[in-house]
């Protein structure tokens, strides 16, 4: 767990974890693909969770998709979340702190098990989802109802804390609104000994996204998904941001330290206590 370096400033280790798959084409992935002329191809898809770990709390930054969510769109599960959590370090029925980065089925899908958790996203984000536009087939196929009506529940019993533009929820940890992808997507900014790292989320599910703009096929806002791109590449190239973690690349873990332990080939960690030794691998 990382702690706070030599000048007193709190950094994070974070833990990238692998717990579902699937594989499909580019042309199921990417907005109108054949306007870029390009052949199709395969092309695998991740999911993800992080466990963000400093010396006073854990953070989890989305909770993956339940099994439900998972097996009725035909994910392949390769660990239950719920021990994934466990493995990671946070047991279901702790209250971590999470940071919603947006309502779709894959990123909430496993709240109820952190019940007394203090939950933070985008009220623009929560404002859709349980507005009149959630149910439009083109959102619809995203999300699970059973979770839009947790996250309300939530929010009648104080559980959410809503952010609007950027916000820093603790020292070192940052979310700001992007959008794009859906109307509030949340990108986090956390400070880790290995330099700024920036948790995309689905802002950038894979990294030819932002690097060579092309635009997934789920967008709410195409200007938005487009600036999106152009910001992060301005903070990775101006040095305001180190590492950029996607949301559903395959080559995600092996660009960053492996981990040892149960999770075994499913984690990678920044900024942990072997990154010295083992160095990044991006």
């Amino acid at each position: 767990m990382a702690e706070q370096d030599e000048l007193g400033d709190v950094v994070y280790e974070i833990t990238i974890v692998k717990y579902g798959t699937r594989s499909t084409t580019r042309s199921d992935v990417y907005l109108n693909y054949g306007l870029y002329h390009e052949d199709d191809g395969p092309i695998g898809m991740d999911y993800f969770f992080w466990v963000v770990k400093g010396p006073n709390e854990t953070f989890l930054v989305d909770t993956g998709f339940s099994r439900h969510g998972g097996e009725t769109r035909g994910r392949d599960i390769l660990i239950d979340p719920a021990e994934a959590f466990r493995l990671a370090g946070v047991e279901p029925g702790s209250a971590p702190r999470i940071i919603v980065t947006h309502g779709h089925y894959d990123h909430i899908g496993n709240l109820e098990l952190f019940p007394d958790a203090e939950i933070t996203m985008s009220r623009k984000e929560f404002d859709f989802w349980t507005g009149p536009h959630a149910d439009k087939p083109l959102f619809a196929h995203s999300v699970e109802d059973t979770e839009l009506a947790y996250l309300r529940e939530a929010e009648k019993r104080g559980k959410i804390t809503f952010l609007e533009g950027e916000v820093t929820v603790a020292p070192g940890i940052r979310v700001r609104e992007i959008g794009g992808h859906t109307p509030g997507q949340c990108i986090v900014f956390v400070e880790t000994g290995e330099g700024t790292v920036l948790l995309a989320s689905d802002a950038v599910h894979y990294y030819e996204e932002y690097e060579r703009d092309l635009l997934f096929t789920s967008v709410a806002d195409l200007v938005e998904m487009y600036d999106s791109f152009a910001l992060i590449r301005e903070l990775q190239d101006s040095g305001a941001v180190a590492h950029v973690v996607s949301g559903h690349d395959p080559s995600t873990l092996d660009r960053f330290t492996p981990v040892d332990g149960p999770l075994g080939t499913l984690a990678a960690s920044i900024g942990g206590a072997s990154a010295a030794e083992t160095g990044d691998k991006k």
